[in-house]
């Protein structure tokens, strides 16, 4: 499911300035959860992204392997997340 930024029931991280809402949060069939951040080639080596995917791992670390945290680029999407569901 698309996570629409700063509403009610949206997901979001605490980052150094301000909450991170990534971009994508899905229930998987077998009880984890999977949080993705999509970037274009341009942002992917930005610090903003670098930060958000630091956040992610430190969120994915302390879940105990309830949850998969991703900073994936389009050009293979579901390819990446695929990876990371197989894990």
């Amino acid at each position: 499911m698309r996570n629409t930024e700063r509403s009610d029931y949206a997901f979001w991280l605490p980052a150094s300035t301000d909450r991170f809402y990534p971009d994508f949060v899905a229930a998987l069939k077998d009880g984890r959860i999977l949080v993705v951040e999509s970037k274009g080639g341009l942002w992917t080596e930005t610090p903003d992204t670098r930060e958000k995917a630091v956040i992610g791992s430190i969120w994915e670390a302390r879940s105990k392997g309830r949850c998969i945290f991703r900073v994936v680029g389009k050009s293979d999407f579901e390819g990446q997340i695929t990876d990371a569901i197989r894990r």
